[in-house]
């Protein structure tokens, strides 16, 4: 991967990924099953205090840390389990399963014990609540739950009771919930269950003698069943507006996005990848805990949530060597009271993705966290996700100022208006196309057609721009763009900026309506600890180095900004808050 290559057409804003090697036609639970049989006795998963209750006690570590350690043989046997105690369920290929959890032992097992079934994982935002949930399992038809008790604010096992209160008088058998009528069975992570749900360590005990008498094979005859293309996951995409959609990916998706993925950082055996990000986004579950497997490397989780200095223990204590997290993670760590006495060395790579890198953030990854060797990637849900990467050897300037260039068996173009390829150089929407596109939005065609052309482009919504050695540069979102008396601002130019004001340690710039202009600058700054900034500070700041009409018209200090929970900030949160306080009123649409 380090010496991959683009093939960029003479001034055209077109580039195509290296088609060597060929991609990987095997499953999810086809990839587990192989490395757990190269590598058996190497060190697969470790998840530390905060993230290892249950799942019974074996592999728990003998060091008073409470920590589970799984080899790969443990974590194949502990996952076929699994597997045979779901089947026991009455599930089979095809079947959509639910997990709503954080970043949990259970999590894992459930990720490759449904690929192994040929079930279609069904990932739950931890942060849905109840009407949210009620949406996304009818509209997949999930027959069976996972769920964790809870997680930080959410009571789980509350909303479900408030959602299907039938569930605290139901016995033993199949559920019939009138507000989940495709509902079958709920499996709640740990040794116990409320009422109506089951135990997970039961589900799992059940399957486990199934492995040592004549069902053993079963799984192997499912295996040969299964087809690279089909679907094995649905994600939800969380969008401003409207209704979530469920992005469906196959094994093919999401196995060859693993292993180009780690591909690019050089990730190998002797590697441990420290996992703070959401198992339940495709950072978490394919670039990371997936692409692990993919090269027989150790997953290192640090609990079920992130939390920067329980990240920062991780790090230290395992020794990793690799450490994935989206900028405004990085930025926490950075900043945490403990930073400076922390030994880090062990580092060399990662990635930072999903929102903007600023670069200056970039830099002190590389300087002050020892990630020399840290990339870049872009992408999104619908491709599997990325697109793009940096190469560990990559120049300082294309590693801080691009996303890299262009995936393995990878199309790009970037177009105008009217769809036509803007010239190198110059900005435009970027399409992708190739084997990483989703199978299309679970039973949405209208909805997987306005995303998928009829030639397989997959429109991403997002500004970039190519240069002529195939370096991409995500420049912003379509729909985010300021258009301030005519002319455009692009917020990621401005953000970029004040990223290198001293004292800000987060900004976010978006558009609010103004009656004259059509719309001005707005930007919200958090700023570092301690540091001493005014409004007026950042505006002069800003005033000192691009054109006027870029600069923000509003400036607000804030203690935090409104994210998701993968990271990525909520501008229209932000502006709706704008428009409140300010008494402003919404231009009206066609």
């Amino acid at each position: 991967m380090n010496a991959r290559t683009s093939r960029v057409p003479q001034g055209r804003s077109e580039v195509s990924g290296d088609t060597d090697p060929p991609l990987i036609e095997r499953t999810v639970g086809g990839m587990l099953t192989e490395t757990a049989a190269r590598l058996p006795d190497h060190e697969a998963a470790v998840f530390l205090a905060s993230a290892g209750e249950g799942v019974g006690e074996a592999g728990r570590g003998e060091d008073g840390s409470g920590a589970q350690r799984w080899t790969y043989a443990d974590l194949g046997a502990k996952v076929d389990a699994l597997a045979h105690g779901l089947r026991r369920l009455g599930l089979a290929k095809g079947d959509r399963v639910g997990i709503w959890s954080p970043n949990r032992p259970e999590w894992l097992l459930a990720q490759f014990a449904t690929a192994r079934l040929g079930c279609i994982l069904v990932n739950v935002n931890p942060a849905y609540r109840t009407g949210e949930l009620e949406y996304a399992l009818n509209r997949v038809g999930c027959r069976v739950l996972i769920t964790a008790s809870s997680f930080k604010s959410s009571d789980y096992l509350g909303m479900l009771t408030e959602l299907a209160p039938e569930m605290a008088h139901a016995g033993e058998g199949e559920l019939h919930l009138k507000r989940l009528p495709e509902l079958r069975a709920v499996v709640q992570v740990g040794a116990v269950a409320s009422p109506g749900a089951l135990a997970f360590d039961d589900v799992l005990a059940s399957g486990a003698p199934e492995l040592d008498g004549n069902e053993a094979s079963v799984l192997d005859d499912i295996e040969e069943s299964l087809r690279p293309g089909d679907p094995i996951n649905i994600q939800f995409t969380s969008g401003t507006t409207g209704l979530p959609k469920g992005a469906t990916l196959t094994h093919r998706n999401i196995v060859n996005n693993a292993f180009f993925v780690t591909g690019a950082m050089r990730l190998e055996k002797r590697d441990r990848l420290c996992i703070p990000v959401p198992f339940y986004h495709c950072f978490g579950m394919v670039m990371g805990t997936l692409g692990c497997v993919t090269r027989g490397a150790t997953m290192v989780i640090p609990g079920e949530g992130f939390d920067p200095a329980a990240t920062l223990d991780a790090i230290e204590a395992e020794r990793c060597t690799a450490l994935y997290g989206v900028p405004t993670m990085f930025v926490s760590m950075l900043d945490h009271d403990s930073f400076a006495a922390r030994d880090l060395r062990s580092l060399r790579t990662g990635i930072m993705a999903g929102s903007p890198c600023p670069v200056e953030v970039m830099k002190r990854v590389q300087r002050e966290m020892h990630m020399h060797e840290v990339t870049i990637a872009y992408g999104m849900t619908e491709t599997s996700p990325v697109s793009f990467q940096s190469s560990t050897d990559d120049p300082l300037d294309k590693r801080t100022g691009s996303v890299g260039r262009v995936h393995p068996h990878v199309e790009v173009r970037i177009v105008d208006e009217a769809g036509a390829p803007v010239p190198v150089g110059t900005q435009g929407e970027l399409l992708t196309r190739g084997y990483s596109v989703m199978a299309g939005y679970w039973d949405d065609e209208e909805r997987t057609a306005g995303a998928i052309d009829a030639e397989g482009w997959m429109h991403t919504g997002d500004l970039a721009t190519l240069d002529a050695e195939g370096y991409c540069n995500i420049t912003g979102r379509v729909k985010d763009m300021i258009v301030r008396g005519g002319e455009n601002v692009y917020p990621r130019e401005v953000e970029e900026y004040l990223y290198g004001m001293p004292g800000i340690a987060q900004v976010q710039v978006f558009g609010v309506p103004d009656e004259r202009l059509g719309e001005i600058v707005c930007a919200w700054v958090v700023p570092r600890a301690g540091a001493e900034l005014t409004e007026r500070a950042v505006r002069d700041w800003c005033a000192e180095r691009i054109a006027h009409y870029k600069v923000p018209a509003i400036v607000r200090l804030v203690d935090e900004l409104p994210m998701t929970v993968t990271g990525k900030a909520q501008k229209f949160l932000m502006r709706e808050a704008m428009v409140s306080e300010l008494g402003l009123v919404e231009p009206e649409t066609a």
